[in-house]
């Protein structure tokens, strides 16, 4: 990414180019999985799949997916693949974590209809599930996370969560990165887990948890902490639409008055009540 119009986005060029030099820092001919990571509203979805589909074609790429799609945005892309003769997505990339469970209400079911696989990031909620930011102890400022996820990070609401997690972890035997891990895996539509270690002794550790599976009560007493299909608080790196973002998108201007809605109880005029 860069910091020209071009040097990002989904558009047919921007992705050619991504792709292209992504091949010759690699020194390989082909990319496994390639996938869009933010959905970007400025670009059509029909332009973004075609490219793709180029590049499957060329042997270039051999599977597609996105990352954090609204659910909306999933199905449209489904649509467009099939009404145009496009190469369909094969996986979604979201963020899932026992303290954001959100996903559960609409991408997971969606996910799961149309068979993509899913490969959820952060499990470990930045760290706060790794077991060594409590409550009641300072992060030290130098901790990058705190500069692009500070939101999430310094939120009461989920180092309150992360306590009783804590807890429970303890009284079933289990360190709380393998609850957490465990609780992500155990959910049917997830294919795998994308965890970030920072050292070898991290990456052992959360390997020796990869196979953690938690019985139907300790996943019970996990909803009773945080309910399904609910966030305990935002996260600064989500995906928020424009419309939320740009007032401009969600106010009347004189440039839009020619579109603007009228009001009425039917296709046909109203006739008098009969004397």
């Amino acid at each position: 990414m860069g910091s020209g119009p071009n040097q990002r986005g989904n558009s047919r060029r921007w992705i050619v180019s991504a792709v292209e030099g992504s091949l010759r820092r690699l020194g390989v001919d082909h990319i496994d999985l390639y996938q869009a990571h933010h959905p970007e509203p400025g670009t059509d979805i029909e332009e973004t799949l075609g490219a793709l589909t180029d590049l499957l074609r060329a042997g270039k790429v051999r599977a597609i997916g996105h990352s954090n799609l609204p659910a909306s945005d999933i199905v449209e892309a489904q649509w467009v693949a099939e009404q145009r003769g496009l190469a369909r997505f094969r996986t979604e990339q979201p963020h899932y974590s026992i303290l954001n469970r959100g996903i559960e209400r609409e991408i997971l079911p969606v996910c799961d209809r149309y068979g993509l696989g899913v490969l959820v990031w952060s499990p470990l909620a930045m760290g706060l599930l790794a077991g060594r930011l409590r409550k009641g102890r300072a992060e030290t400022a130098s901790d990058g996370r705190l500069h692009w996820a500070r939101q999430h990070m310094t939120d009461e609401r989920k180092h309150d969560a992360v306590e009783a997690l804590a807890g429970l972890a303890e009284q079933a035997g289990l360190s709380l990165p393998h609850l957490a891990l465990g609780f992500v895996t155990a959910h049917p539509t997830v294919t795998s887990a994308l965890i970030g270690p920072r050292t070898p002794e991290q990456l052992d550790d959360l390997l020796a948890g990869a196979g953690t599976l938690l019985d139907d009560d300790l996943l019970d007493r996990i909803d009773e902490i945080v309910p399904p299909g609910t966030d305990v608080g935002p996260v600064d790196v989500a995906y928020v639409p424009p419309a939320l973002t740009q007032p401009e998108l969600r106010r009347r201007t004189e440039t839009r008055a020619a579109r603007r809605p009228t009001l009425g109880l039917g296709q046909h005029p109203i006739q008098p009540p009969p004397s």
